[in-house]
């Protein structure tokens, strides 16, 4: 399908979803986005849902100005994906093992890595900017400088929630890895700071939605965010990266007769900002919940922990800055999806994967996501499929 548009204050709405289907307060926060005095455009991803402040599946277009609690508190979260030389006639018939040594080397939840990992000991990892990187840890928000300890340690790690590692199989075969993580606590903690700034300006007492306070170009507070967003956002990248080594020496090790190689890996932000340029104009161009799909880019959107993911490539369409949706995109809450669904559908909708199935992973189950081949459908426009994923492992925080 092509966009929908739908009028707003300051800039028509372009949504590549039926307006009719999305909740009434996620139409909301569209209309209060499309007020803020900065905007220059609004797209709608087809997963669009309810968020804090902003809806997950829009990109947030302004000028001079950007909104931290649109990006999130999970900044640069993101998804990174890599093709195997294994095909599906490699794999065990019990994965259970294979699962059991994913998570051995991956913290999960909560947890992390009892000493900071060496990335010159990972194997193929490239160091490069790393020195640099770490280096301008002191440069970022003296409220949550004392942290770094925990930050190295975690450095490497999959966090809860919708974040994963998983193990799936291609259409043609081939086996693929697959990780969904972000910045981890640091970037939460940097995320909280900063909002609560923006929230104190003057200039953002008079908004429909406290959580839209913006920070404004050329403004000492501005210039300390987006130090501390683009750090966020590389500890996000340098995470995925590192437990796409790990995860890698685990299938290495596993597989040691059949000698696996791996493709170049793909790898996405879906929570980010991002210096672009539209018809005319430089724009800080806010993706929450959606991914860059620029002519040609590869991108990574997953559906759930049963259904499957889908590898893309981007059409380049402006209407909607380049961009494509981040996932299938809940349709219901965490609360409602625990009030709904027992352990016993969460057997039955994963069916054939080997992963978690007790009541702690249930707010995640395949049921409360919205069906990922209509999300598809409905961004024909903005991406191409590659390759369609379905998963055998998938290890949850």
């Amino acid at each position: 399908m092509s966009y929908v548009e739908v009028p707003g204050a300051k800039v028509p709405i372009r949504m590549w979803a039926d307006p009719a289907t999305v909740e009434g307060a996620a139409m909301q926060q569209l209309q209060n986005v499309a007020t803020l005095p900065w905007i220059k455009g609004l797209a709608v991803m087809p997963d669009v849902h309810y968020g804090k402040g902003a809806t997950v599946g829009s990109v947030i277009a302004m000028q001079g100005a950007v909104c931290p609690a649109a990006v999130g508190v999970d900044i640069g979260c993101g998804m990174s994906a890599v093709k195997t030389s294994l095909t599906a006639n490699d794999l065990p018939g019990d994965l259970s093992r294979l699962r059991s040594k994913i998570e051995q080397v991956i913290p999960v939840g909560r947890g992390m890595h009892d000493e900071p990992v060496d990335p010159g000991r990972l194997h193929g990892f490239a160091t490069g900017g790393w020195d640099d990187f770490w280096g301008r840890f002191g440069g970022i928000a003296d409220a949550v400088k004392f942290r770094e300890g925990r930050a190295a340690r975690q450095m490497g790690t999959l966090g809860s929630g919708n974040h994963f590692a998983e193990v799936n199989i291609c259409d043609s075969g081939s086996v693929w890895l697959m990780l969904h993580s972000g910045s981890r606590n640091i970037g939460k903690e940097l995320a909280d700071h900063h909002i609560g700034i923006a929230q104190g300006l003057p200039h953002n007492q008079n908004l429909v939605d406290r959580d839209l306070a913006v920070f404004i170009s050329e403004t000492p507070q501005m210039a300390a965010y987006r130090n501390d967003l683009y750090w966020a956002q590389e500890y996000a990248r340098y995470n995925r990266s590192i437990m796409m080594a790990l995860f890698k020496d685990v299938i290495r090790r596993e597989f040691k007769k059949a000698k696996p190689t791996f493709a170049p890996e793909v790898s996405a932000h879906h929570n980010y900002v991002s210096e672009e340029r539209y018809d005319g104009m430089n724009l800080l161009v806010t993706r929450k919940g959606a991914i860059r799909a620029g002519s040609g880019e590869y991108g990574i959107i997953p559906g759930s922990m049963g259904t499957g993911s889908y590898i893309v490539k981007g059409l380049g369409n402006a209407a909607s800055f380049n961009s494509a949706s981040h996932g299938a995109g809940r349709k219901m809450s965490r609360n409602a999806a625990k009030k709904r669904f027992s352990t016993r559908d969460l057997e039955e909708q994963t069916r054939g994967v080997e992963c978690r199935k007790d009541s702690g992973v249930v707010d995640e189950i395949p049921g409360a996501y919205k069906p990922i081949e209509q999300v598809i459908d409905q961004q024909r426009d903005l991406v191409e499929v590659v390759a369609k994923l379905k998963q055998v492992v998938c290890v949850k925080g």
